[in-house]
């Protein structure tokens, strides 16, 4: 029997109320989970349920009402270089090319990685990326999917021990954001990082996750967490199997209960 992974990242009974004109606004609501070494999981649910405000948690971007996240058993105060963040808007700086992006953070870490070892480090991830004939260019210059490998690599560079993603493919056609998880899947499985994605494609979120954490409408509780039975790597015709479709049926009913019930809420609220 393969003996379980260390747990990671856990929510221990998360709830977060954000301030508005008509009083406190609950966002998260008892929010309980965890996510094990090594673990690819996903958080699907409603548009505005609060996804974003979980990662931001992890991220030490947003700080709990009551609860907490811990990251290795210690309580998230703030943001570090052990998470990397990727977000949908690319995330890469503008008047940066795209050598200087991805060097950006190793320049800026609290280890100060020699010259020599930043330049081979850079040198990597152009390569696995796609983008050493691009290392002059800057961001404008690239499509919508180069922008997104140069965030990944830049977040990559650093090293850091988790990844944190926010619909990073959601702006791109459907083409390039299967190339991308592709692509994605083929890093990961090389170092085997902890990764929680935030995505609203159902169709991503099984063909990436280990496991898919599906939350309900705001305030987000969690709905279920789902096994993936797929394993790694990926067949390239998983879409197509049965399994992966019932799967698909089976998420998609519980997002769209969740929807519908957003909408109720809603017309309650208007009353």
């Amino acid at each position: 029997m393969t003996p379980q992974q260390p747990i990671r990242i856990s929510f221990d009974h998360v709830s977060v109320d954000f301030p508005t004109e008509h009083g406190p606004m609950r966002v998260l609501d008892d929010v309980s989970f965890d996510i094990r070494n090594g673990e690819f999981v996903s958080i699907i649910g409603p548009s505005g349920c609060g996804k974003t405000t979980m990662m931001n948690i992890v991220g030490g971007f947003v700080q709990p009402t009551s609860g907490q996240v811990l990251l290795d058993g210690k309580p998230v105060a703030a943001p570090g270089p052990d998470r990397g963040v990727i977000f949908q808007e690319y995330g890469v700086f503008p008047w940066l090319t795209v050598r200087q992006n991805i060097e950006f953070g190793l320049k800026l870490s609290a280890s100060r990685v020699p010259a020599a070892e930043r330049e081979e480090i850079v040198q990597r991830y152009m390569l696995l990326m796609g983008l050493s004939d691009f290392a002059g260019h800057f961001p404008k210059h690239l499509s919508g999917g180069m922008r997104q490998r140069l965030a990944i690599a830049r977040a990559y560079a650093v090293r850091p021990e988790f990844l944190l993603m926010d619909e990073p493919f959601g702006a791109l056609d459907a083409q390039t954001r299967s190339a991308m998880q592709d692509l994605l899947l083929q890093v990961l499985q090389s170092d085997g990082k902890t990764v929680m994605l935030i995505t609203h494609s159902v169709e991503e979120a099984i063909y990436l996750s280990s496991r898919i954490v599906v939350v309900t409408a705001r305030p987000a509780r969690i709905r279920t967490v789902i096994d993936v039975p797929f394993g790694y790597p990926r067949a390239e015709n998983l879409h197509e199997a049965p399994r992966f479709a019932e799967l698909r049926a089976h998420i998609r009913d519980l997002v769209m209960q969740e929807y519908a019930a957003q909408a109720r809420q809603a017309v309650r609220m208007s009353d």
